[in-house]
């Protein structure tokens, strides 16, 4: 009777673990911003692709953990001098957020979720005017950290997800106080939004 017992829950556990974890691939579009706090230096987005995985484990409150690659960073004009300054952050992004379905369809369903990730850089580049400046890579961290939140749509196996990531360390940690650009301070912190597209292998 306990084999018995002891089998049923298996294959119970089993089902329930299959029916509530979904992987797959991912690619996406990111745009990353360096801020600044001053009115003589404006900062733009820097655009690119992302590409990863996810993984998803639960139905109505779940638990997702990714890997991306995707490059950060940001641009920064002065205006008034013509120049401009440009950090790239080559990254391995891992986020892991909690998430909630508002709406739960038989075929789509409509998710909220908020969550940290973390950022392991690969390569790091500083531009100026378009030209490579060098770069002391001990003033720069190579782990850096987010927060995140976001909305997302499943629509049969394909996942769309909106989110704001959040810097919440700088990047700069060099001996100087601050990161300066023509005699302003400039912020570090990675703020970024992301839209991804997921394929639910199963």
């Amino acid at each position: 009777m306990k084999k018995i017992a002891l089998i049923i829950t298996i294959l119970f556990l089993a089902t329930t673990i299959h029916a509530q974890f979904h992987i797959g691939p991912q690619i996406g579009y990111s745009a990353s911003k360096l801020t600044t706090n001053t009115s003589e230096i404006t900062s733009d987005f820097k655009n690119n692709f992302l590409f990863g995985a996810f993984a998803r484990f639960g139905e109505k409150i779940y638990v997702q953990p990714e890997v991306n690659w995707l490059t950060q960073g940001g641009i920064w004009e002065n205006n008034t001098l013509d120049e401009k300054l440009e950090m790239t952050y080559k990254t391995i992004q891992i986020p892991v957020s909690v998430g909630w379905r508002l709406i739960d369809l038989k075929i789509a369903n409509i998710r909220i979720f908020g969550g940290v990730a973390a950022n392991i850089a690969t390569d790091k580049t500083l531009k100026i005017n378009d030209i490579d400046e060098p770069l002391n890579n001990a003033d720069w961290n190579d782990l850096s950290w987010q927060y995140q939140f976001g909305a997302g749509v499943d629509v049969l196996m394909f996942a769309l997800d909106v989110k704001y990531m959040g810097g919440i360390n700088d990047l700069y940690k060099g001996d100087a106080p601050d990161f300066t650009f023509d005699g302003n301070t400039l912020s570090t912190k990675s703020n970024m939004f992301t839209v991804t597209l997921g394929w639910k292998i199963f």
